[in-house]
């Protein structure tokens, strides 16, 4: 396993005390020399919102303070706020079009910044038609006034390859610093397409949040296929975090690896990430038993910040912690763990190395697997269950 240089700080925290942590941070082999510390983390405060989700892929809040949330299944809740006690309302809308499978269904979404006059937003879904899947695309709504329905404005990108079993759709949106919409893409478990810039598949695209189009500035604006125009990065697996780091606008990802080494990585324009299950076009299989950066066959590709070394948390959704009310954990990467049940806040220096992981012991063993994770306009954090059975929105801030 490659080397990462970061040091690991182990903590953890019991909602209103300073007990150190139960849980363990996996310590990759060949990480610098330096002994992991241990550490107490703040202890954390969680409320239940609201419950009876499925599922609950993304969280999206509205200016007039209520919430909706996508739901893999093909259904959109909208809560009536983010505060314990909120109501459920299931936003009638023509989802017969998503392809619900595995891992594939009504996935990520970003609320427009120009919501308050159009109302507009945009999701990712896996598409089908009879019964077959076609791609993943990204698809713009209108939400009502009345928040009861939802209409279909139309496609914003399409030709995301896709999965029939729905494996590995990835499709995390997110509007970066700059305004561009940012998606993080999976390799639909096909070994040539995240090597192939003609492919969205494996990549994090760069967009124009108006028509899809190739954002400005984007490192292969020069190629004449347009898919590769959208190209930011390449080379990855399964993204399904991508944040924003307030102040500078570094762009993170949170990535699958296969049964081991998940990994956030610090995305990097033009960039290689180093996945490639087809052995450099050697093999039509899809050999997972590649490095998830394959120093080997891609020399210059991009090292990972963090990975999980022999464990597979399965990591998924990422968003920054901002503000004086989190204390010392202002400015941390929140990384939710779907398989590991768990919550990672992570302290980065300027160059977003990690230099600490804590994990709250709130979340050990009371809610499951735990998927989106945003922040909300009032500063808290906001993460949702995704068991399938009576899933829920949690509210998370720091405890007394």
């Amino acid at each position: 396993m490659r080397r990462i240089g970061m040091f690991l700080l182990i903590g953890a925290a019991v909602a209103g005390c300073s007990s150190t942590s139960t849980g363990q941070v996996p310590v990759p082999s060949g990480t610098a020399t330096t002994p992991a510390s241990q550490a107490k983390a703040p202890g954390l405060k969680v409320e239940e919102v609201a419950s009876g989700l499925q599922h609950g892929w993304d969280i999206g809040f509205l200016p007039d303070g209520q919430v909706l949330v996508t739901q893999r299944p093909g259904k959109l809740a909208l809560l009536s706020s983010s505060k314990p006690g909120a109501t459920v309302t299931q936003v009638q809308a023509d989802f017969s079009d998503v392809l619900v499978a595995g891992e594939g269904g009504l996935l990520g979404m970003v609320i427009q910044p120009d919501f308050k006059t159009t109302r507009q937003f945009i999701t990712c879904q896996d598409h089908q038609e009879n019964g077959k899947a076609v791609d993943i695309r990204l698809v713009r709504w209108q939400l009502s006034d009345d928040g009861r329905s939802a209409t279909k404005i139309g496609p914003l990108l399409t030709g995301l390859p896709v999965n029939q079993s729905g494996r590995h759709s990835g499709c995390r949106p997110a509007i970066a610093a700059d305004g561009a919409l940012l998606v993080g893409t999976g390799d639909t478990a096909k070994p040539a397409i995240s090597q192939d810039r003609t492919s969205l598949g494996g990549k994090v695209l760069r967009l124009n949040l108006r028509d899809g189009s190739p954002a400005s500035g984007n490192p292969f604006l020069s190629s004449k296929n347009p898919n590769e125009q959208r190209v930011y990065t390449y080379g990855h697996r399964n993204v399904q975090g991508v944040a924003i780091r307030p102040g500078s606008g570094q762009v993170i990802t949170a990535e699958h690896g296969p049964d081991k080494n998940d990994e956030v990585n610090l995305i990097q324009p033009g960039k290689n990430y180093g996945w490639d299950p087809s052995q450099g076009g050697r093999v039509t299989s899809y050999d997972e038993d590649v490095p998830m950066t394959d120093l080997k066959r891609f020399p210059d590709a991009v090292q990972a910040k963090w990975e999980s070394g022999e464990t597979t948390e399965a990591v998924c959704a990422a968003t920054f912690l901002s503000g004086t009310q989190w204390g010392a954990l202002d400015g941390a990467l929140v990384v939710t763990a779907l398989k590991g049940a768990k919550v990672l806040m992570m302290k980065l220096d300027d160059n977003a190395n990690v230099v600490s992981v804590s994990i709250p012991a709130e979340f050990n063993d009371k809610f499951g697997r735990l998927r989106a994770a945003r922040q909300g306009p009032d500063g808290a954090l906001y993460i949702t269950t995704s068991d399938g059975d009576n899933d829920k929105l949690l509210r998370v801030t720091l405890g007394a």
